[in-house]
């Protein structure tokens, strides 16, 4: 061991030896810090949504439910756990049949990812973890015309209520993409993004086959299997103007990303000096940035963000459709407010 090593050890130890350990603290520290964790909690839990709340609640009554009956204590989170939790959700988590309808419509697979990925995290319910649930990150935004890898700036804080893009946002738009392959992607991904009034992760988890031409020549047809509500298929017909029609758009990012198979994604990272087509999919975090960011560069009053294309719904409203056309088309459970 060098004498640089011998320092750093000997640093590190002193350092333990003058920090006393939780355990040692006295009684009067002990009540404070007890204190403060009541509040922390208690500030979490006013600053979560009751939704979000009752939600995260349902998740580990799931889980609970699930460990009961497979007699497993509720600590044991190992691989074989999660897939027998995931079975389990399939059938067990499914909706009641309504009166004259078909037998029960097995879970989604987005109801089931959220409880999975709390038991995956071990992590306890939300009162119990007020730290993680309160930490923030925000990183620097991608330069223009770049992608993001999977993961990368997660937690940067959106405003909210979140922006809708509307017409005339995704006209200015179209005008500052650039002539390459990069605006090529992100006008067929604007622009089908909102067509079908999609969340960030239905268009995310689109495939090549997912989006195909109408039989009768009357625009596309995209079938959304991955839905937080339910799988559903939209019709998507030519815009009224040519510039941002989604399905003029849809084919020329089609045809210059030379896709050979059809169960690829259908929107892919691109390599951010070439513009090279990756096989590599974009994730929901990603199509959000790169909806912020071409919004960045056509200078718009908004700041779009995944969930702005679901403006489609306000522009529908404006031409007169009826509540259930708007359903359909994006998604939304009956009666949604």
């Amino acid at each position: 061991m060098t004498n640089t090593e011998l320092s750093v050890s000997a640093s590190t130890t002193d350092r333990q030896v003058r920090v006393p350990a939780p355990a040692r603290f006295d009684t009067a520290t002990e009540d404070r810090l007890a204190r403060l964790d009541a509040e922390a909690t208690r500030h979490v839990e006013d600053a979560r949504p009751k939704r979000t709340r009752d939600g995260y609640a349902a998740d580990w009554r799931a889980w609970l439910r699930f460990c009961a009956e497979a007699d497993l204590p509720p600590a044991a989170v190992r691989s074989g756990t999660l897939v027998a939790f995931v079975e389990w959700c399939w059938h067990q988590l499914a909706r009641p049949p309504k009166p004259g309808t078909p037998p029960k419509k097995l879970t989604a697979p987005t109801t089931i990812d959220r409880p999975l990925f709390r038991r995956r995290r071990h992590r306890p319910p939300p009162a119990q973890a007020p730290a993680a649930a309160g930490r923030r990150r925000a990183g620097p935004r991608p330069a223009q015309g770049q992608d993001q890898g999977p993961g990368q700036n997660r937690g940067d804080a959106r405003p909210r209520p979140r922006p809708a893009l509307l017409v005339r946002h995704m006209e200015k738009v179209a005008a500052a993409l650039p002539e390459n392959r990069f605006g090529v992607r992100d006008l067929a991904l604007m622009t089908l993004h909102f067509a079908i009034a999609s969340r960030a992760h239905e268009l995310a988890w689109l495939r090549v086959r997912d989006v195909a031409e109408d039989p009768e020549g009357r625009g596309l047809i995209v079938d959304v299997r991955v839905s937080k509500v339910a799988p559903r298929v939209v019709e998507v017909p030519y815009g009224s103007r040519a510039h941002i029609c989604p399905v003029r758009a849809w084919r020329r990012w089609k045809e210059e990303a030379h896709f050979d198979d059809p169960d690829g994604f259908a929107f892919r990272r691109l390599h951010n000096r070439w513009g090279t087509v990756l096989q590599e999919g974009l994730d929901a975090e990603t199509v959000g940035d790169i909806l912020t960011r071409i919004g960045a560069r056509a200078d718009l009053d908004i700041r779009p963000t995944g969930h702005s294309p679901r403006g489609l719904v306000t522009e529908s409203a404006r031409a007169g459709n009826a509540d259930a056309v708007m359903e359909r088309q994006g998604g939304w459970a009956p009666g949604s407010k």
